[in-house]
Parts: structure tokens; C-alpha cells; sequence
């Protein structure tokens, strides 16, 4: 029994979740060529955000990787996002500036990004492989 057939027959997993593991399975990680050219051919734009891209994470990642039990890559996660803003902070200090709204709001899109983009395919690794590592960009294109 390959493991797409062990998570399709439980009912543990929504139908969403059972349709990304599947794709997953078939295509491999995201930084796979296959997956790239199987997104490519889904039918509608909803299906590619589907695949690729995780809303609830968007909106609510740090609380979301948590309640999915990835929290180690959300540890990580959280610790390169406070680490990027302290060096700025810090030199924006130096320079006498203050933080720039912008940039702040820019930081601020850039990591709900990262935790929608990458969501979906750490907890298929955590949930279908047994893997439950600390690199939050394990399989991601970049």
C-alpha cells in the first residue's frame, strides 16, 4: 500500500489536505521540475493556490504552524524573521533613522508569504514522510 493510498483512506485528513498530499506524492517537492510543470497544467488558477499556497497560514502562520505541530520550523521561522528585523533596527539606530514604514509593512507581507508558500508542503513531509525537521525551506524553490 504506497502512502498516497494510506492517507486517502483515513478520514483524519480533509479533502483539501488528501488532494496536496496526492499532488505531492506524484510530483514531488516544490523545487522539483515535475512539480513546477504539473502546476503549470491544473485547470484553474483556484487549484494552483490550492497546491501552492496555504491562506489560513497567510493570515495566521506562527498560530497555524503551531496548531499543525510544526513547530520547529515555525521556531525557525520566527528566529530568521526577528533576526532580519533586528540587524535593520539596528541599523537604521546607527544611521539615525527610524524604521521605515514601508520596509516594515514590506517585512511584514514578505513572511505571511513564507508561511503560506511553505506550509503545505512541510506538514505533507511531517505528516506523510515522518519528517519533522528544522529547515523551514526544506523542498522550496527559491
Amino acid at each position: 500500500m504506497s502512502s498516497t493510498e494510506q492517507v486517502q483512506g483515513t478520514d483524519k485528513y480533509s479533502a483539501k489536505w488528501q488532494e496536496r498530499f496526492a499532488f505531492f506524492d506524484t510530483y514531488g517537492a516544490p523545487n522539483d521540475p515535475r512539480y513546477k510543470e504539473a502546476v503549470k497544467t491544473l485547470p484553474d488558477f483556484k487549484k494552483k493556490i490550492l497546491i501552492n499556497a496555504n491562506v489560513i497560514a497567510f493570515f495566521f502562520g506562527p498560530i497555524y504552524l503551531f496548531v499543525l505541530g510544526l513547530w520547529k520550523k515555525n521556531l525557525a521561522l520566527l528566529g530568521i524573521f526577528l533576526a532580519i528585523n533586528i540587524v535593520l533596527s539596528v541599523i537604521f539606530a546607527i544611521v539615525g533613522m527610524d524604521f521605515p514604514r514601508p520596509l516594515s509593512m514590506g517585512l511584514n507581507i514578505a513572511m505571511s508569504m513564507m508561511y503560506a508558500l511553505m506550509t503545505n508542503y512541510a506538514y505533507y513531509l511531517k505528516e506523510v514522510k515522518g519528517e519533522q525537521g528544522w529547515n523551514p525551506l526544506k523542498g522550496m524553490r527559491l
